[in-house]
């Protein structure tokens, strides 16, 4: 494609994003539907700009006040993803003159909303939470993420899987606490391979895998994916139980469940019952009450540890928005409990970054939950035999505790306590 033409077509996509009327990912996946035509290299450039102007948005629109051309244009100018020889193909001297005094900006010198790129909301939270580690936090956070992928250890070995990867052309690298991941460079065509058809890997962040062995569901084990989505942490648990028992996927979401569909095929499992449900209290957590082995609560949240992935959900997130996703999590920890069994066994998780989803959270359900007894995460990670099990936790091994810029993962909150014998 000419420069001209990609450059034109960045701007129209960052032009879509920045309405913010839907998920960034959502935006470009139906940008490539509707411009079938365009390469693999061009829908990288495109996706990748796009993301590059959402991380850096508060610089770039800084920046492009001195610039001319439609404010589109110049953020994508800004984010482009390519080679800058071939961006300068599109670009008139004007423009050539305006983007290298840009690119000759240092950000040392740069105040520190410019540095940081976030709402001041929330950057206030994570200073007050992480100290001296929100700079290299806001580092960690601009860089794209890894591709993680968990190998099924209901049908496959991770050292087998990792040389058929090797075979293919993509080395991949055993992820550092997961005994199930393997980690990628990159975004290969993963579903084209027969490695991925055959149901021997999902992809699934390193920290969420963490979170289903959390949970460690047990082979004839009652359990229950209380918030399953598209049932990532559903196969994990699935592959844990060994095909035995049964597991339930519970989601308001039929669509998110449909999702599952296609996965749990591929998985080999035949032990997972997949149900929408209409809200925290519906008939069928009724029925189920006190009869379950293992919950786990991947509660709805602001996605915040996911930035490297989403950097959109800064700028779609809000302190009402956060008011009223914990009351909400709070109600569906609350529910999620009237599952157990006495000794069973119940984690509670978020793919958030603020306190106040996650220990909050926690802590309150503790305080008004005194038939639960807290369990410490450090301990049941070091029965699950993981390598570095106390710098995954915070608060003396109380919590799990991942960070992007501490441990390669994206953000992961957990919690899990014991339902006390009757």
């Amino acid at each position: 494609m000419h420069p001209k033409a990609l450059l034109e077509a960045c701007a129209e996509l960052v032009a879509q994003v920045l309405k913010f009327d839907h998920p960034a990912d959502a935006v470009v996946s139906r940008y490539f539907r509707e411009h079938r035509s365009l390469g693999p290299r061009e829908r990288a450039t495109l996706a990748e700009t796009a993301y590059t102007v959402l991380r850096k948005k508060l610089l770039f629109e800084q920046l492009a006040g001195s610039g001319s051309g439609s404010r589109e244009r110049r953020l994508a100018i800004l984010g482009f993803a390519g080679p800058r020889e071939f961006l300068k193909g599109a670009l008139n001297e004007q423009e050539k003159s305006w983007v290298e005094q840009c690119d000759a900006v240092d950000e040392a010198t740069l105040s520190e909303r410019h540095r940081h790129n976030l709402p001041e909301w929330l950057a206030t939270a994570l200073k007050q939470q992480l100290g001296d580690g929100f700079w290299p936090m806001i580092e960690a956070l601009n860089q794209p993420a890894p591709l993680d992928l968990r190998v099924n250890a209901l049908t496959d070995k991770r050292d087998d899987v990792r040389r058929e990867l090797e075979l293919a052309g993509l080395p991949a690298q055993p992820t550092p606490y997961s005994p199930w991941g393997l980690r990628l460079d990159g975004k290969p065509a993963l579903t084209r391979m027969d490695v991925f058809a055959r149901g021997a890997v999902e992809v699934q962040d390193e920290g969420s895998q963490l979170l289903a062995l959390l949970a460690d569901a047990r082979r004839g084990q009652m359990v229950v994916d209380f918030c399953a989505g598209a049932g990532g942490k559903t196969l994990a648990l699935g592959a844990m139980m060994r095909n035995t028992g049964r597991l339930y996927a519970f989601d308001v979401s039929a669509h998110r469940l449909e999702n599952l569909k296609p996965r749990l095929a591929r998985s080999k499992l035949s032990n997972v019952h997949p149900a929408a449900i209409a809200h925290e209290r519906d008939d069928r957590i009724k029925r189920l009450a006190g009869k379950i082995d293992r919950v786990i609560v991947d509660a709805p949240c602001s996605g915040l540890g996911t930035l490297r992935r989403n950097p959109d959900l800064k700028w779609r997130q809000s302190p009402q928005a956060l008011a009223e996703l914990t009351a909400k999590q709070a109600a569906i920890l609350d529910s999620a409990a009237r599952l157990l069994k006495p000794g069973g066994r119940i984690v509670y998780a978020t793919c958030s970054l603020l306190r106040a989803e996650n220990e909050e959270i926690a802590d309150g359900f503790s305080a008004s939950h005194p038939a639960f007894r807290r369990i410490s995460v450090q301990e049941l990670l070091e029965n699950a035999k993981i390598g570095a099990a106390a710098e995954l936790c915070g608060e003396a091994g109380q919590n799990l505790r991942l960070w992007p810029h501490r441990h390669g993962t994206d953000g992961f909150f957990a919690a899990a306590w014991e339902k006390d014998q009757a």
